[in-house]
């Protein structure tokens, strides 16, 4: 084991047993000052890095995760797998934030390990939850489309500060409350407590979308480059997905989204 806690993060990313990985990646965070930090160190793998995956999880395309009716409870269980599922893909992104990227400001880590951890704790009570309705993570297929975005943008961090947690982690600012509206609708005990746990996640969420911001600007600072300017361009030179109508703009707004840039995002939202 690595004594430098970016490297620590590495190995994390790829542990393949998920509940461990929650665990370490949330204890990481709690000792990081018993752990050096060096942000000069250029980490260099013996080969391509890809996340641990759960033993036995499916992996599809996008387009062949079957979708059902939250009105049943075999449908809210692949509805909560699912964002278990995000959650999970969560902590991989953030942990690859740590690592990937050298010579950031100390707080730049600081920042990404404090995601991980919280987004360990959203996956472990997601997790809880889909135990609670008689199955585990793992259960059933699901997609790989946070990671691929991932691929994409390890050779620049200004792109994956701007398409990783301000493009496709925002969008859960703006999926979250119409989720939660179709649970309500259901009106079961197990669907009032997925959206408790919703409720912690999507106020947490805005923070790690406004940690996006931040660096994303201050990238584009220290490259004497415009923000809102540059943004379509990596949108149009990295493929990223638009927004989904309707936007959470009270959500955009608490994560650090300028007005310009909410007018921008609702005109391209589909």
């Amino acid at each position: 084991m690595d004594g430098e806690w970016r490297a620590r993060a590495l190995e994390i990313l790829q542990m393949r047993d998920a509940a461990g990985k929650a665990h370490a990646a949330s204890q990481l965070y709690a000792q990081r000052a018993q752990w050096p930090l060096d942000p000069q160190r250029a980490i260099a793998p013996a080969g391509p890095v890809q996340p641990g995956m759960p033993p036995g999880l499916q992996l599809l395309p996008h387009t062949d995760v079957a979708r059902r009716s939250p009105a049943t409870l075999a449908g809210r269980a692949v509805l909560v797998h699912a964002i278990v599922h995000i959650e999970f893909n969560a902590i991989n992104l953030a942990l690859d934030a740590v690592w990937r990227f050298a010579g950031m400001p100390p707080a730049y880590y600081e920042d990404w390990l404090k995601v991980a951890a919280e987004e360990a704790r959203h996956f472990q009570l997601l997790a809880a939850q889909l135990q609670a309705m008689g199955h585990d993570y793992g259960d059933f297929p699901a997609h790989q489309g946070l990671w691929s975005m991932c691929e994409k943008t390890s050779g620049d961090i200004l792109a994956r500060m701007a398409l990783v947690p301000r493009t496709l982690e925002a969008r859960g600012l703006d999926a979250t409350p119409l989720i939660q509206r179709k649970l309500r609708q259901v009106d079961t005990a197990d669907a009032h407590a997925v959206n408790a746990v919703l409720d912690i996640i999507l106020r947490e969420e805005v923070g790690h979308v406004a940690i996006g911001n931040h660096w994303y600007r201050w990238l584009c600072q220290q490259r004497d480059l415009e923000p809102v300017a540059l943004y379509p361009q990596l949108v149009a030179q990295y493929e990223a997905p638009r927004p989904k109508a309707p936007l959470n703009i009270a959500a955009r707004r608490a994560a650090g989204f300028t007005e310009e840039e909410l007018r921008y995002l609702e005109w391209g939202a589909g």
